[in-house]
């Protein structure tokens, strides 16, 4: 009987009770058993009326909506998970190279190459942890000729690393907004503001796309305040920006420009996706449903909190302010998990990871997905 048809079966939402439903308790132990004892590996142990799934699941430090799942305030039914959360520059490099964790947040960019190129260690669901314009990124050597940015054709440009989810973002916009095409430009990769910053997961370029690693030692931060490059792009600010006065912002009202974004394209980027290890899921094809509810129960909780602003959640003063300008932009809903609602930035994403050099090959966006999740 195939996932797709028990999924039918049980209203599309193939959920824990339903899979031990059909499958038995004596089916679910032998795959226990099967799979060793290792406790980050997936060990089944008892929990009175049954027994739950220990996952290990490592993801970004900073989030608000992730939070709940490490507390504990919300858990996946079926499911303890074992957290360990850090800097997503190591985290994406361990996971791409290895397969130390059983559930990962993951640089959506670097889970486009790797499928693209036949490596199908992990399988996706669609909950996005991290988004983030990326206008605000871009940062530019005054003396270095750029006063819009048609003026980067031709350039030396740095980032931490071509296949970044803010680097593809920052090339599309780039693209689609002002013509210029990643060939285009002369590419510098390596460390932000410390240097030697350790590859993440080599891929060999077309021969059209002019890609270099910056020298050991190096800082693209330091390069381009002494004019080695002209400008800058990448996931945050560069230390020269708030001490050198000739260091400056392309889009210096950036909020602006990309709210206006969002109204022409609809696209709030997607930065990071969370991943499963694909063994995990074959063995245990319901652990897909249940996390995917138990992320939108976390963002759910955490949107709540948020928006009691008679006590203030974060520290910031005009919380409600940016709260209601948040929903002047965006409608309702600004963080949606799920494929439907972000289908076209999602497709404009696989394309555009193909059109880079990055895809072996133009993804369509279901194959990022378990098919449990393609209603979503």
């Amino acid at each position: 009987m195939s996932i797709s048809f028990l999924g039918h079966l049980s209203g599309g939402k193939t959920t824990r009770r339903f899979w031990l439903a059909q499958l038995g308790a004596l089916s679910l132990g032998t795959a226990a058993c099967s799979r060793g004892t290792s406790q980050e590996r997936g060990q089944e142990t008892g929990s009175g009326s049954g027994s739950d799934l220990q996952l290990s699941f490592a993801c970004v430090d900073n989030y608000d909506r992730t939070r709940p799942l490490l507390d504990g305030t919300v858990k996946p039914e079926g499911i303890v998970l074992q957290s360990r959360a850090e800097g997503p520059g190591a985290l994406f490099r361990q996971v791409a190279q290895q397969t130390d964790f059983d559930i990962s947040e993951m640089s959506t960019s670097t889970f486009m190459i790797l499928t693209s190129r036949g490596d199908d260690r992990y399988v996706g669901i669609p909950v996005y942890p991290s988004r983030n314009f990326r206008h605000g990124y871009v940062f530019i050597n005054r003396n270095s000729g750029i006063s819009r940015p048609e003026d980067l054709a031709g350039k030396r440009v740095g980032m931490v690393e071509y296949q970044t989810t803010a680097a593809l973002w920052q090339r599309i916009f780039l693209q689609d907004d002002f013509g210029i095409k990643a060939n285009q430009i002369e590419w510098s990769e390596g460390g932000l503001n410390t240097p030697d910053e350790p590859e993440r997961f080599h891929v060999d370029m077309p021969s059209d796309i002019h890609l270099s690693r910056i020298g050991p030692g190096q800082t693209l931060s330091q390069m381009l305040e002494e004019g080695k490059l002209d400008a800058l792009i990448g996931p945050a600010e560069p230390e020269c920006f708030r001490r050198a006065s000739h260091i400056e912002r392309l889009f210096p009202d950036y909020r602006s420009v990309e709210k206006d974004y969002y109204k022409r394209s609809g696209f709030f980027p997607i930065m990071h996706l969370v991943v499963i290890r694909r063994e995990i899921y074959q063995e245990h094809p319901w652990v897909a449903q249940s996390l995917f509810d138990a992320f939108q129960s976390a963002l759910a909780t955490q949107f709540e909190r948020i928006r009691n602003t008679s006590v203030l959640a974060c520290a910031l003063p005009w919380l409600m302010s940016d709260l209601e300008e948040i929903e002047e932009v965006f409608g309702d809903e600004h963080w949606p998990y799920g494929i439907a609602k972000n289908k076209a930035l999602l497709e404009r994403m696989t394309q555009a990871s193909f059109e880079q050099g990055l895809s072996a090959r133009k993804l369509e966006v279901e194959e990022l997905f378990v098919e449990e999740m393609w209603g979503t």
